[in-house]
């Protein structure tokens, strides 16, 4: 991260590390889109009077041209900063007010000054305390945001925090007027406040720790000392206001930006730089908190994920076949909206900055079998195909069902299923779709279930099944990549679309079982089953290829089931996937009728566990200020696969000043999971020959026949 002190003019130092190379690669990345978009711009002067500042605006990282905010470092004072004394009228009218701009004061102004106003009225000791009482009884704080929809853009559905919330019977505090000095560490264990007032109090510095008061909507820090703000307030993304009347603050964190619910800023009373005042001034809180959000620098980048081994001797050349299993959802462009994602800067939001970061860590991992989740026919067939042709891998994709439906140029947006896989290790044997709805409403127990066509028809979710063997060992591995339905407040869609996935997938795997043996791997080395492959594998080193091997039954072929499940590890289908049962009466089901899912109950005949159970699962999989939690699986055979290796967590230090994915560094708001592992060694039957001799319980045995 950047320089605690927050010194103006001082760069990062570049130690030509890893995290050094990381960081030039965005700053260069960013760069050039960021001049781009500003030849974009360049165009369209001359056909534009006037130009504002919204969330679509051509303004970057360093070294963007627009409204210049001369700050290096977040919360950093300027070197160019006026110095400016905290004067005004005995009506709280400021010294330096509107009618030194020659201008007419906005409405924006006026609402500021007459909340200011207010404020410095309410400077007795539990002022709101004593008013407003009956309002701290009971309240539930509002997360709901009042961004609008984007016409363009088709809005995605995220999971958020749905837990059962423990009974409070207050969310507000205030300790305004009280002489306050300093703030308890205590204070911040409250992370279920709603209102917090320290107004008229003597702080002159606000704790980082206040970063952990995420379900605030309002906080008052107005007639204080203080002379800057913690980073950390960024991580306030619920505020709609923050009061910050009468202090000594001269410039803002650019984390500030992350505020995309803001509705009041009160920042009247403090010298505050002139380009920052001008702008809330003119344009409101709104324009200001989107002027540093797309100022704001791009950052150092996280450390490195630790690579974590979890068997020492599976790493050994000689031992087992390994192989490596990358799942990622990519997030589609068309749900990558300003409404959804209003914390993220433009251009990190942008599909042409993510898709180069999302190739890279592909192409940086470089996992044998990758499984992504919503991608686009347009992106896979013009772009991730055809790039990760170079890195050796072949592409399997289907969208989801919808796009059967519609034109072809509209389906081309359509996002689904991915999967790559490296040609010069495995051969494609088959590959098959899952329709969850179109599957259920065919199923003869669902006939005429309204449950199903009014909660699982309309839901267009799928999976792609693809059969591989290795050319070299004969191995095969049956390789699901699936993404089921997002609402929280659909568990039961959830379940039964899981429950068809193991149900199709073990006739699958029977069909599997008794696939004919692959006898002329050489042929199969050069030739692509369909167009949907490609990539060249002709100059791979000769190699002895072994004989297709066979299975006695489904469930014993390896197999791995990765993808976005949408479900938490308390939840029912993780349950169904990790015990291979699940009662009809679970409480996800509510009741509703499935035909033989919810009348006995639902099964699969598969072994499977959770690859990050092994280490406890991660902190997280998705990662946005509603919801923190892990929601995507690489599942695996445990009677045919053991874990080697997993990626591991994202560095803790620089998620305190992140409130969510997608940023410069992360290109989605999930994470990719990364696993290895080894084939286990198949336990033969062994022959009893007649003569052998069992002693004294051979004759036991005979004597009773």
């Amino acid at each position: 991260m950047f320089n605690q002190t927050h010194q103006s003019g001082q760069h990062v130092m570049m130690n030509g590390g890893p995290t050094s190379q990381r960081y030039a690669m965005h700053m260069n990345l960013a760069h050039k889109f960021q001049q781009q978009q500003q030849q974009q711009q360049q165009q369209q002067q001359g056909q534009q009077l006037h130009h504002q500042q919204d969330h679509a605006g051509h303004v970057g990282p360093p070294g963007s041209s627009g409204m210049g905010h001369n700050h290096t470092y977040s919360g950093g004072l300027s070197g160019t900063t006026p110095h400016f004394t905290p004067s005004h009228l005995q009506n709280g009218t400021p010294g330096s007010g509107h009618a030194g701009l020659g201008k007419p004061m906005s409405e924006h102004w006026a609402q500021q000054l007459q909340l200011a106003a207010e404020s410095r009225q309410a400077n007795s000791p539990h002022h709101y305390a004593r008013t407003n009482a009956h309002v701290n009884k009971g309240v539930t704080p509002n997360q709901a945001s009042n961004q609008r929809k984007e016409a363009d853009k088709e809005e995605r559905g995220r999971a958020s925090n749905n837990t059962e919330v423990r009974r409070q019977d207050w969310m507000s505090l205030d300790f305004g007027g009280q002489g306050l000095r300093a703030l308890s560490g205590a204070l911040f264990d409250y992370t279920f406040l709603d209102k917090l007032y320290m107004n008229f109090n003597k702080l002159s510095h606000l704790p980082p720790d206040i970063g952990r008061l995420k379900n605030m909507s309002h906080l008052d820090l107005s007639g204080n000392q203080l002379s800057e703000l913690p980073p950390e307030i960024g991580m306030l993304t619920n505020l709609k206001n923050l009061l910050l009347f009468d202090n000594n603050l001269r410039t803002l964190p650019f984390e500030m930006g992350f505020l995309y619910q803001l509705e009041m800023l009160g920042i009247e009373g403090n010298p505050l730089d002139e380009e920052l005042k001008s702008e809330i001034m003119q344009n409101g809180t709104r324009a200001l908190i989107t002027h540093l959000r797309e100022q704001a620098p791009v950052t150092l980048p996280p450390s490195q994920r630790d690579w974590i081994v979890l068997d020492e001797t599976a790493s050994n050349g000689s031992g087992p076949e390994k192989f490596t299993a990358l799942t990622y959802n990519i997030l589609c462009d068309k749900y990558a909206t300003h409404s959804q994602y209003g914390y993220t800067p433009s251009l990190a939001l942008s599909w042409n900055y993510r898709k180069e970061l999302i190739l890279q860590e592909i192409r940086e991992q470089n996992a044998d079998i990758v499984c992504l989740q919503e991608v686009d026919m347009d992106s896979f067939n013009e772009y991730f195909r055809s790039e990760l042709a170079y890195d050796d891998y072949k592409g399997v994709f289907w969208p989801k069902s919808r796009a059967r439906t519609m034109a072809e140029k509209e389906a081309k947006s359509v996002d689904g299923c991915a999967t790559f896989y490296k040609g010069s290790k495995y051969i494609i044997l088959d590959k098959q779709i899952i329709d969850f709805a179109n599957t259920a409403i065919n199923r003869p127990d669902m006939k005429g279930e309204h449950d199903i066509f009014n909660r699982v028809m309309p839901r267009d979710n799928i999976a792609v099944v693809t059969f591989f063997e290795n050319r070299l060992t004969g191995s095969r591995i049956i390789v699901v990549n699936a993404h089921i339905y997002w609402d929280p407040a659909f568990k039961d869609v959830k379940l039964v679309q899981v429950a068809i996935l193991m149900e199709q997938l073990s006739k699958l795997a029977e069909k599997y079982a008794k696939w004919p043996a692959v006898t002329d791997k050489a042929l199969n080395r050069n030739v692509a089953l369909s167009d949907d492959e490609e990539g060249d594998v002709e100059n791979a080193p000769p190699v002895e290829p072994a004989p297709s091997m066979q299975y006695m039954s489904g469930s014993q072929i390896p197999l791995i089931i990765c993808g976005d499940f949408n479900s938490t590890a308390d939840s029912g289908v993780y349950d169904l996937l990790a015990h291979g049962t699940l009662p009809s009466t679970h409480s996800d089901l509510a009741n509703r009728r499935y035909g033989n899912f919810t009348r006995d109950g639902m099964t699969h005949p598969f072994s499977l566990k959770s690859s990050y159970s092994n280490v406890g699962e991660l902190s997280f999989t998705n990662y946005t200020p509603g919801f923190t939690g892990v929601i995507d699986y690489i599942w695996y055979a445990t009677n045919a696969l053991q874990v080697t290796g997993l990626l591991g967590e994202v560095d803790k230090e620089y998620l305190r000043r992140v409130p969510g994915f997608p940023n410069y560094h992360f290109p989605s708001d999930h994470l990719a999971l990364l696993a290895e592992f080894s084939v286990k060694g198949r336990k033969e039957a062994k022959m009893v020959h007649p003569d052998s001799d069992f002693g004294p319980q051979r004759d036991r045995i005979v004597g009773r026949s």
